[in-house]
């Protein structure tokens, strides 16, 4: 047996196409792990979906302040910090649009829309104590879930009702290298037919480079209430947000001094000089119904509001944003008497209003008004889907939405004002997904999937202060095959798949001379690969040692292409991807012993990276090393946890989120040296 799946792991090791797809461990087996997506609980190992998820115990794997460690060994996701406080992140694809935050992969919170009627989302708003799971669909998931090209990003927060009354309270510090301090503290509340929970948090961190200190204050309340054939949810939460923004800086300032921020050009001040930073304050209001109508038929509705103040004093200017967000969404599904049928309808709209003003900024100060916008937009769907379980061995889903967005734009300083109206013609986007059950443990899926993706309102109103009206929605199909199940009396689990995505109008971004970024579209990508994982659960029968040893190891080949694509009289057809490693390999363990002590290690190597659409120049490949351990103690009502860990153990140099095609060669964001952090979490019941 032992050779055997030492066997397994060289061959999935070794191999350079491989990429993986992973899902939580049970006590003792991997069995029985379902998911919800597509508006239904599906097994895993049945549903005919590309999908990744994360358990509650998996999201605290490495550093409690941060997703980006346990994100990034999920196959086909890549999260990037360019500094503290500054994520984005990437399905299946590339970041060509994404100088910060979420843009063409749809973010829901408890199935309330966190992205805009943009197709922005503020992940960085969100804090990792707040998450009980978070559930990734890979490749275009429009069918039901409206815009995006590369995928959904489903988080969600616990809750659980009890038979009798429990109070829990919580408690939380930890410290780190660079002036890291983060603390925590809650109060959760179960009964019967009640459950809530209030959360805080504050993080502060110097940075490790100049110009990148951050301080993040957050606050979340959620409830959820029975009533009768109803279950009411709300989630709120307020986060205030500021980090510094270094800025890149070239290979050669990387190599004196990766400490750097960005530096001052003969036409152009410094970071430090403008007091580039980031100021976010929002608050969130969800609310959401699920109605029980019956044993075969439910309804769900969700109504949200948001408000998002934002201050970026940048190089070239300072700009405020008011930004008001509202969403709405009505679901009704129905099963067939068998339960073998099911099919869902149902329809979600958002809305944006946005009041962007543009001033000149004189060494971090307020100067002269550049501009001053007012946008609105508007998005909407109506999809339907059809679940069909056939002969306990087939599961065919069928889905459809019918797509919409508008953007209304006047520049009110402009006299006199004119508006501009964009509007995204109706889009259809189908899905078909089919699965069959070649054994108890072994399925086989194929999927073919068609999704788009607007521009976001930092894409046609970028930094620039240009409108870019011309530019459109990007588009594609996506095709795949794969196989995952169980092996070995259930202990190993894999994942292996396929999948060829055609990607039509492809939004890239660009620098100006003075850094300010804008976007066009750039012709058409093949971004196809090969994605594998293994997952292996090890158990020690023998009483008076009682540990547990999980091993994973997951290998991603991503040979994505430029297929048409000319800048000027340059041709860029045949080259690889700008910002897309070319493939990535994350493998490690996690051992427990008595439920009390464990050690949580892993390797993630990145292939180097094209920074150009012209590929001369690239990052150089990185090898990334996190090592976790702690240790846990119960005594009457308390439980404390102590834990340590280090990031990049082996002192790499490397760059944790690049400038692609940034003027200047001014590439690289250079992440932290080997660091260490420790803390305690303590709760009472």
């Amino acid at each position: 047996m032992t050779r055997t799946i030492l066997i397994c792991l060289l061959f999935f090791c070794q191999q350079d196409f491989l990429l993986a797809q992973t899902t939580g461990f049970g006590s003792d087996s991997l069995q029985g792990v379902q998911v919800e997506v597509f508006k239904s609980k599906l097994e895993w190992k049945a549903s005919p979906i590309a999908i990744a998820a994360l358990n509650s115990k998996e999201l605290q794997t490495y550093s409690p302040v941060s997703l980006v460690p346990v994100l990034n060994q999920l196959p086909g996701i890549r999260m990037e910090e360019r500094s503290p406080g500054s994520y984005r992140l990437s399905i299946r694809g590339s970041l060509l649009r994404s100088p910060f935050g979420v843009r063409y992969v749809k973010v829901y919170w408890n199935q309330i829309p966190l992205s805009d009627a943009t197709g922005n989302a503020y992940l960085n708003l969100v804090e990792l104590a707040d998450l009980g799971g978070i559930t990734i669909l890979k490749g275009p998931s429009a069918s039901v879930y409206g815009a995006g090209t590369g995928g959904v990003a489903l988080l969600a927060s616990p809750k659980t009702f009890t038979d009798k009354q429990v109070d829990q309270f919580n408690l939380g510090l930890t410290i780190g290298a660079y002036g890291m301090i983060h603390q925590t503290a809650g109060w959760q509340h179960q009964e019967t037919k009640f459950f809530s929970l209030l959360q805080q948090s504050h993080l502060k961190s110097d940075g490790y480079r100049e110009q990148s200190s951050m301080e993040k204050k957050h606050l979340k309340y959620n409830a959820a209430l029975q009533l009768g054939k109803h279950q009411l949810e709300l989630l709120s939460f307020y986060t205030d947000l500021f980090y510094q923004t270094p800025g890149g800086i070239t290979l050669a300032q990387m190599q004196s001094n990766p400490k750097l921020s960005r530096q001052a050009t003969a036409t152009l001040p410094s970071a430090i000089t403008q007091n580039a930073s980031i100021s976010n304050k929002t608050v969130f209001a969800g609310l959401s119904d699920q109605w029980l109508i019956s044993n075969r038929s439910n309804i769900t509705a969700f109504i949200s509001v948001n408000n998002t103040q934002f201050e970026n004093p940048f190089i070239t200017n300072y700009e405020f944003r008011n930004e008001t967000n509202s969403s709405a969404g009505l679901q009704w599904q129905w099963n067939s008497p068998n339960g073998n049928l099911t099919w869902t309808n149902g329809g979600e709209w958002l809305y944006n209003h946005s009041r962007i003003e543009n001033y000149g900024n004189r060494k971090g100060q307020v100067d002269t008004l550049q501009y001053k916008d007012d946008i609105n937009a508007k998005q909407w769907t109506l999809f339907s889907q059809l679940l069909w379980r056939m002969q306990q061995k087939w599961q065919l889903q069928l889905g459809l939405s019918l797509n919409n967005q508008m953007v209304n734009f006047k520049r009110l300083t402009t006299i006199p004002i004119v508006e501009t109206p964009k509007t995204t013609n109706p889009i259809l986007a189908p899905r078909l997904g089919l699965s069959y059950k070649i054994s108890n443990e072994i399925t086989a899926y194929a999927i073919a999937s068609f999704g788009f993706s607007p521009p976001s309102l930092a894409e046609i109103r970028p930094s620039d202060g240009k409108f870019y009206e011309d530019l459109v929605a990007e588009n594609g199909w996506n095709k795949e095959i794969g196989f995952k199940g169980f092996l070995y009396n259930n202990k190993l689990q894999f994942d292996i798949a396929y999948y060829h995505f055609q990607l039509s109008q492809a939004i890239v971004k660009r620098n100006n001379a003075a850094g300010a970024e804008y976007f066009v579209n750039a012709g058409s990508t093949t971004q196809q690969g090969i994605e594998a994982s293994i997952k292996y659960l090890i158990r020690d029968h023998v009483p008076k040692r009682k540990w547990t040893l999980n091993l994973f190891s997951s290998v991603a080949f991503q040979p994505y292409r430029f297929d048409n694509y000319q800048q000027g009289n340059n041709l860029y057809n045949g080259n690889p991807l700008t910002g897309v490693p070319g493939h990535t390999w994350v493998s490690g363990f996690e051992w427990e012993c008595f439920k009390r002590l464990y050690i949580n290690a892993s390797v993630n190597a990145v292939a180097p990276i094209p920074l150009t659409d012209a590929n001369d120049a690239k990052a150089e490949a990185y090898q990334l090393v996190q090592v976790k351990a702690g240790y846990k103690k119960e005594f009457l009502r308390w439980q404390l946890h102590f834990f340590a860990g280090i990031d990049n153990l082996l002192n790499q140099s490397y760059s944790l989120g690049n400038d692609i095609n940034a003027a200047g060669g001014r590439f690289y964001n250079p992440a932290a040296e080997r660091n260490a952090y420790l803390g305690f979490n303590l709760q009472l019941r």
